[in-house]
């Protein structure tokens, strides 16, 4: 097997020969540099996410390029690369990077041809069973976001249990019908603030009923971390997360990165709304480092407000929705922990 490099392709027309980077496709022109089964890799920047491909195509300058295989098939290279710690190889300290002399290099274990076809194909099966499922998840986080948006923007109009049809809506601002608090972190310098059983609610956790750090009584009495309880809407401000929203699954203490929101509406209700309002809420960011939302800004948003009766049902109907998700997402980890389980032994 022998490692090919990238080019450029500016100097092409267009056509239908796809062009592959580091990120997958990136265009299409009508040459290529390769036509036939290859494995990918990254030669700089993302070199951990090897790609198997078939067929007529291009690759620019920081994406290797597989051809000329001898005793071992494509698709059985594109598996054995997968099971490769690629970062382990990075050979720079800024962006990461790799060499053709160091992919050379690796060893691996191959078998038999015959052998080789029979895990490939096997796990090309599983592959496909990842696909397929990530599909039905991309199909049903569709039909939440379409059904989201028809239900809050009135499109869509639920009836009660015996037929008939609920009563106008109200509009009215979070902070007239809410009570909303924050917390704070306790000093990370004071060892014994952590040594408690109090889960520390980071805003990356939200959705989790698990956190990493636990706090002491003392830390919570010393510092300005608040106490959120199981049921609280849970609004992330900053860092990776902000703009994410949930149900607290657990009694825990938050810091500033999180703000409570507490109401007399229907928590899920809430929290669908402003899901559903995400994409509109994150042009407001603070821009700096990370996005950060302030506290204000949420307070200030307009929320339609139905009756007691149709919140539930409007939360219920949904709720099914992301409850039929979190199944399928939890078959999609089974399948992949299967495929890692598989690559690991069969490598041995």
């Amino acid at each position: 097997m022998k490692i090919g490099s990238g080019k450029d392709y500016k100097h092409l027309s267009e056509g239908d020969i796809p062009v592959f980077g580091t990120g997958g496709f990136m265009t299409s022109v009508n040459d290529y540099l390769m036509d036939g089964e290859s494995v990918c890799i990254g030669r700089k920047g993302t070199i951990n996410k090897p790609f198997y491909y078939s067929g007529k195509f291009w690759t620019v300058d920081t994406l290797f390029f597989t051809h000329s295989f001898k005793n071992i098939i494509p698709k059985f290279a594109f598996y054995a690369f997968e099971k490769i710690n690629w970062l382990k190889y990075n050979e720079a300290s800024g962006v990461p990077s790799l060499s053709k002399s160091t992919i050379e290099q690796i060893e691996t274990r191959i078998p038999s041809i015959s052998e080789q076809k029979i895990i490939a194909n096997f796990l090309s099966h599983i592959d496909e069973r990842i696909q397929c499922q990530s599909k039905i998840i991309e199909r049903l986080e569709t039909l939440m976001k379409e059904m989201s948006e028809k239900l809050f923007s009135k499109k869509l109009r639920l009836k009660s249990s015996d037929g008939s049809n609920f009563s106008d809506w109200k509009t009215k601002r979070l902070r007239e019908i809410g009570t909303f608090f924050s917390g704070g972190t306790p000093l990370t310098s004071k060892k014994h603030y952590y040594n408690g059983d109090i889960p520390f609610i980071k805003s990356g956790e939200i959705n989790s009923d698990q956190t990493e750090q636990f706090i002491s009584d003392l830390g919570l009495k010393e510092s300005s971390a608040k106490m959120v309880k199981v049921g609280d809407v849970i609004y992330a401000l900053y860092g990776a997360t902000s703009g994410e929203v949930g149900i607290s699954k657990i009694n825990g203490a938050i810091n500033q990165a999180i703000l409570c929101i507490r109401t007399d509406l229907n928590n899920v209700f809430l929290m669908n709304y402003l899901k559903q309002k995400k994409e509109i809420i994150i042009k407001t960011y603070l821009q700096g480092g990370q996005g950060n939302l302030s506290a204000e800004i949420i307070k200030n948003l307009e929320v339609p407000i139905p009756c007691l009766p149709e919140q539930a049902k409007i939360a219920d109907f949904l709720y099914s929705i992301d409850e039929k998700i979190e199944i399928e997402k939890q078959i999609l980890d089974q399948y992949k922990n299967q495929k890692a389980y598989l690559l690991q032994n069969m490598f041995v």
